[in-house]
This record gives structure tokens, sequence and C-alpha cells, in this order.
């Protein structure tokens, strides 16, 4: 299984925002939208990512919502591609204590999946297989 097949499910929707967004306006969006990461971009360039763990280390050095996601986003950013094969994925994720990543298409911005995406992905093969051996071995 690849990650498109991940999308084909769960729609193309990406939550952005400005490098320039204040961290106030991060713990809005991450709320209103029920999630746990936005993609930073400036304009329509991908620059990084900031999630839920690096307000809570914000919060845990500072004590303070104030200043530009910029100053706590994820530069180094780690992406994937519609083509990736999501057991590879797992093992990134994982290996890198990653829980969410972009997809992209070249420069393009076209997804994002989480480590619960990819979780329930498998999950979802296995049962299948098993279901397929079930009909095969009483069938």
């Amino acid at each position: 299984m690849r990650v498109d097949n991940i999308i084909q499910k769960k729609g193309t929707e990406v939550v952005t925002l400005s490098s320039e967004s204040s961290i106030s306006t991060l713990l809005a969006t991450l709320a209103k939208h029920s999630i746990g990461a936005v993609v930073v971009v400036d304009g329509d360039k991908v620059v990084g990512i900031v999630s839920e763990r690096d307000v809570v280390r914000h919060l845990a050095d500072t004590e303070s919502v104030e200043g530009q996601i910029s100053s706590i986003m994820s530069r180094d950013l780690q992406t994937c591609g519609r083509d990736d094969d999501i057991r590879h994925l797992a093992a990134k994720m994982t290996e890198r204590r990653i829980r969410h990543l972009p997809v992209m298409d070249g420069d393009e911005l076209v997804a994002i999946v989480s480590i619960g995406d990819v979780v329930k992905s498998r999950l979802d093969d296995l049962e299948a297989e098993r279901d397929h051996l079930h009909d095969y071995v009483h069938g």
C-alpha cells in the first residue's frame, strides 16, 4: 500500500499558517481543526512544520504564548511522496519519532499524513488479509 491510498481515503486538506503567524493563532487553529500540527508556508513554499509538541516545549521554557511560530517550528522538514510505501513510512516515522509528514509532489504540498493514518492503513491491510485467509481456509 502507498501513501496515495491514504490520501484517497482521508482527502487532501492541509491546514497551513505563515511563519509570521503568532503562537496564539497556532493554538486557535489547532483547536478549531482538531489537529496536532500545521504546515508552515511562506507564500507557496513549505518552510517547516509546527506541532503541539513544539508549543508544549515553548511553554515549558517561557511560560508564554507570545511570539511567532517561526521561533518554534521545525525547519528540518521530513516529507514523503504519494508513491512511498506505507511500511517504510511507518518505520521512518517510528524511528525518527515523527507524528506528521507533509506529502509533497515535487515542490507542491498535496496532503499531510499522521502516524494515526499510517497505523489505521496498516490495520485495514492486515484485517483484509486475515479475512481473505479465513475465506480461503473455510470457503
